[in-house]
Order: structure tokens, then sequence, then C-alpha cells
């Protein structure tokens, strides 16, 4: 048995720490652990503050998911208040939520998952020939033309301009680059990855240097996607909001306004690029990729997605009074609000469970515990707190193994995450795409969607598209590794044609001579009650998103925030068993300890947002290998 520490595992901000046990003999984890290393601690910071102003805080959460927490805390603070924002308002709200999921994927898939699956190493082998027909047969094979109704045609674009090249010439200048790179000896930004490792085996040195391009283009077309959020915005990351509606004013007249005719024909284009970008590049790479992972045999990494999921519903087609009132529920575009459980032993098989404004309110449904946390409650720690009576105490306790500054192995049967462990009736979920689409995919074959949208007809025609191209049913591919990588690949073309749609809605509403972007009827706190509480649910990037709001005398007496990294790489709890990363750690078959790319591979189709360099450890605690994947920091260190 062998104990191997990756620390931290990803390529972007934050710190998560993972350890495993593994079976040398058989590459079977016996037991995971997930750690959050870091202390957020803004719910700290918004003690006190003018809940007008929280919004602001708290999306500094993150750099990356950016607007998500802001429309979550908006929506709170609103439901709070009763307040009901305009049209204009929730269209343009939806276009930028739309928008950074879009981003985000693309991102996600291209820049920091794409080399856990592709190698430029093995892309030197590649023929450049060959490579283009390559490029050629991947778009003809496995293109998924799904569009939102009406709008085939993009408004401004004649044809796509975001277009695979696929010319042997290209491809052989691409693999002059990366052999220039790999000949200097310093990897740059594709380096600390294990590229001997027998996973890179699995596709043809060709797939392997057209998917590098495209890492390398995308690194210049991704910038441009979130247009929108400068122009409704102000700017990006972290764009304006008000309470109440949007702050950006529209003029079809005045051609200094916020929001006029030729600032609507650039958020139109950068909408229409995301269209071209997942439906020419994203879904052809991922599928093509995918399939032979499957051919492999590769369909572990499931985990709890396999026992239970949650998602709280995406995009209010129109305006809405509150969440706790039931009236969010009522009119969503993606009807996934609920959990499905035991999805892996098949549709027939799995059960459905709807979470509505009774749930949300009813403060045994959605908790959170700190049994294996390094926080303490004034009650017990293994109590289950509604995030209303939420407590944010922190309490730091040693490791099992090594010292306050120098961890060798953390203690599991103590506290060993910053992060809280929530639950849906006192049990773990994961969230995320893959969980929106398992929702909705069991809904519709158990009849209980009734008329669907046209966005959940799209999920339905994505998933079995897939499933022809993979043959196989929805409940084998979907909860695994390669099926949570390919949810979020569908989902983000989703959001390509919902962000379409909400802007063909903007535009038909302005037209009609309404321009209103904010109600600020209940701006003056003189206007709010002495004690109110709300809660924003929001279908971020990385799953189900809920902030929840206490407000006394004006001011925000507690706030808490239940984050989709909180579901997914929580600790685990002593009823309720492991968390989503832990179990899929545990559902991975890993072929050479020392090398753990399956575990990096599996926690990083989460699309966590954590750091920058990996360490490792032997079963004695003795580092065997530091690998710094930040291209900024300096020399390659490699200890073994």
């Amino acid at each position: 048995m062998k104990h191997v520490v990756v620390d931290p595992i990803t390529r972007i901000e934050g710190h998560l720490r993972v350890e495993v046990n593994v079976d040398e003999g058989s590459g079977k984890v016996t037991d995971a652990l997930s750690s959050g290393t870091a202390w957020r601690g803004l719910e700290l910071v918004m003690k006190d503050r003018d809940p007008r102003d929280d919004w602001a805080y708290i999306q500094r959460i993150c750099g990356v998911c950016t607007t998500a927490h802001a429309l979550a805390s908006l929506r709170a603070v609103e439901d709070a208040l009763g307040i009901t924002i305009p049209k204009n308002a929730n269209y343009i709200r939806n276009i930028m939520a739309a928008t950074l999921t879009v981003q985000d994927h693309l991102v996600h898939f291209y820049h920091l998952h794409a080399l856990d699956w592709v190698s430029p190493v093995a892309a030197l082998n590649a023929d450049p020939v060959a490579t283009a027909n390559l490029q050629n047969t991947v778009l003809n094979t496995y293109k998924l033309p799904f569009r939102a109704p009406g709008s085939d045609v993009p408004a401004t674009e004649a044809y796509d301009h975001a277009f695979p090249a696929a010319t042997p010439q290209y491809f052989d200048e691409i693999k002059t680059k990366i052999k220039a790179i790999v000949d200097s000896g310093q990897l740059g930004i594709f380096s600390a990855n294990w590229w001997d490792h027998p996973d890179y085996n699995l596709l043809p040195p060709e797939v392997h240097l057209m998917a590098v391009a495209h890492y390398l283009e995308m690194l210049d077309k991704q910038r441009e996607l979130v247009t929108p959020h400068v122009i409704f915005g102000g700017k990006n990351p972290h764009p304006h909001y008000v309470v109440g509606g949007m702050p950006c004013s529209i003029s079809m007249e005045d051609g200094n306004a916020p929001v006029n005719s030729a600032r609507l024909g650039i958020v139109d284009r950068a909408i229409n690029l995301g269209r071209t970008l997942v439906n020419n590049y994203y879904i052809p790479d991922l599928l093509a990729i995918g399939t032979a992972f499957v051919k492999a045999g590769r369909v572990d990494g499931g985990g709890l997605a396999k026992e239970r999921v949650l998602a709280y519903g995406a995009y209010p087609i129109e305006p809405f009074s509150g969440t706790t009132n039931g009236d969010f529920f009522k009119n969503l575009l993606v009807r996934c609000n609920g959990v499905v459980e035991d999805f892996g032993k098949g549709v027939e098989n799995a059960s459905f469970s709807e979470i509505n404004a009774e749930d949300v309110q009813d403060p045994s449904v959605l908790t959170e515990s700190v049994e294996h946390s390094w926080y303490k409650y004034k009650g017990s720690d293994s109590d289950n707190l509604n995030p209303w009576d939420g407590e944010t105490e922190p309490h730091f306790t040693s490791p099992k193994v090594g010292t306050d500054t120098e961890w060798k192995e953390l203690d599991e049967q103590g506290k060993y995450s910053w992060l809280k462990t929530p639950k849906w009736r006192g049990k773990l979920c994961e969230v995320g795409p893959l969980a929106r689409y398992i929702v909705i995919y069991t809904k519709y074959k158990k009849g209980l969607l009734g008329d669907l949208t046209w966005a959940e007809k799209m999920m339905i025609d994505q998933i079995e598209a897939v499933s022809k191209v993979l043959n196989l049913k929805p409940e084998v591919w979907m909860p695994t590794m390669v099926g949570r990588t390919a949810c979020r690949g569908l989902d983000c073309q989703l959001n390509a044609e919902i962000n379409k749609f909400f802007f063909d809605k903007l535009v038909a509403n302005i037209k009609s001579g309404d321009t209103k972007v904010a109600n600020m009827e209940k701006w003056d706190p003189e206007k709010w009650p002495k004690e109110c509480k709300g809660v924003g649910l929001y279908e971020a990037p990385r799953g189900g998103l809920s902030h929840w709001i206490v407000i006394k005398n004006g001011k925000t007496d507690n706030y808490q925030c239940v984050v989709p990294t909180t579901w997914n790489a929580c600790p685990r709890d002593d009823q309720a068993g492991h968390g989503a990363y832990e179990k899929a750690m545990m559902d991975t078959h890993v072929a050479i300890p020392d090398k753990p790319l399956e575990i990096v591979k599996v926690i990083r189709s989460f699309d966590p947002c954590m750091a920058c360099a990996t360490h490792m450890f032997n079963a004695k605690g003795e580092e065997i290998r530091v690998v710094t994947t930040d291209p900024y920091s300096g020399t390659h260190v490699e200890k073994k």
C-alpha cells in the first residue's frame, strides 16, 4: 500500500490537497482524502456590511467565477427585500451568466484539463498531412449541430469566422513551435506533466498535435468571449451590478450610452463567437478524445455521481419575485431543481426528489456540518446547521503526521479541511454540469417534465447523440470521469445557445420601447423590514451555488456561501460517508502510484478553482517528486 499526496493539484488559483492510499498490486484506491487548505473567511468580512454592497465584496471570493457569486448574492438580497427586477435586467443578467459559463468551460477544457489528456511531446511524432486529414474527419464526425429555436442564422455573421485550420502547412508550423519548446528544455506552459504515462498512448500522435494547436488558438480567442461583461457590467473580471437590476442605461439614440445599437452589435458578435468555438472546436475535440478513452474501457471515476446529484435550476425566463416564495422555480428554462439518487443503477431504478421553496425554508433540508472541518460550532461539530443559522469560527488542528507548517499526512479521523460538509437531507451530493444533465434526463425518462422547454429538449438530444457516438447507455457513460468532462462540454454548447436566446429577447424588448434596467422602489433602507432573510440560487459553471443572508436593522447580520466546490470537495462525514472528490478518487484505477495522472485527471474533471504546484510523498512521508506547474516560477524542479 502506498500513500500518495498531491498538493496543490490544479492549474489555477486556490489550494486543494488530496491524499490517496493505493494498492500497488491492483491499482485500487482504498481510501482518499480531499482537503481545502486555504480559509476563505469572506463570510466574516460580510458582517455589518450594507446589503446593497454585498455583491461587490462577495464576488471577490474568486477571480474565475467572477459574476457567479455576484448574481447569487443579488438574488439573496432581492429575495430578502422582496424586489422584482425589470425584464431587461433579467435578460442581461442571464446573458452575463451564460457568457461566463461558455468562457469558463472553454478555458477549463483547453487550458486547465487538456494536458491531462494530450501531450505536446507525443505531438512531435505526428504527421502534419495526416493531422490535417484528421481535423476534417473529426469535424465532420463529431460535430453536434444543436441550435436554439429561431437562431439558426447568426444576426451579425454571414458564416463562422472561427473555424479550425486544416492544412499540412499549419500543423507543420505548430509542430515546429512545439519542437523548439521541447528542445529548449524549458517547457513553460507545457511543463510539469508525466509525459511518459501510458494514458497518453491511448491517442494517436495526430490527435495530440491537433489538440495542442487548439490549446494555443484558444489562448487568444477566449478573451473575446467576455465582451458582454464589459458592455453591460463595465469590466471583466468582477463586472458591476446593482441591487434591483443593472447599472447600464439603454438608449438607441445616444451614441455615448452604455448600451446602444453599436454596443449590442459587439455583444452579438461575442455571443456568436462562443457558438462557433464550441461547435467547431470544443465538441469535436471532446468527443474524439472521449471516444478513444471509452473504447479503452476507461469508464471509471464516477463516484458519488452514481449515487446522488443535486441541482437548483437555471435561467429564469422572466423576472421572478423571490426564491423563498417559490416564484424562482416557476419559469425556469432548465428545470433541474432536484436530487437524483442511484442513477448508476439505471435510469429506471433512479429516484427523483424536487427542490422547491418549502425545502429552501426547511432548516433540516439544506445544511452544513464541520465534523472534519477546521471550524467549530457552539453546540456540537456534528450538528447540521442551515446556512441562515451558519457559524464560521475557525478551529485549526495539527496534521496526523508533520507540523502545522509542514504537513506529511492529514488526520482523516479528525479535522482536515477548511471546507465545511454540505448535505441535502443528511446526505452528500455531487453538483455540476453532470448533475444538471442527470437530473433533466431522469425527469424526462420518468415523465416529470411535461412539455419540454427548448433548452431541456436540447439537453435530451445531446445526451442521446453522445450515447449513440459512444454506443453506451447514458447511465453507463455519464457518471464517469469521461462523462463528467463530456457533460461540461454539452453544457457549454447549451449555454452558448441560451446566450443567443436571451440576447434576442433583450433586443425584442428594447424594440418594444422598454429601456428600464433597474427597480429602485426599495433602494432606501427606510423601506426595509427590521429583520429579513433571503437565499439566492444559481447554477454556476461548477454547479449549484447558494448564498444565504440575514439582514437586521439595515445591515448584513449573517452571510453564508455554499459553493459548488464545497459540495464536491468537502471532507467526509461519519454518517453520510465520502464527498464527491473522495468518492471519485476511490472509483479510479491508478496504473503508476508514483505518477497518479488518473487522480489528477479525475479531480480536474470537476473543474476545481485551485492552485499551482504538485508535491507527492511515498508511504514513509518522504518527498519523491516535486513538479512546479507555474511557468513563471523559475526552473523546473524535480526530486526523486
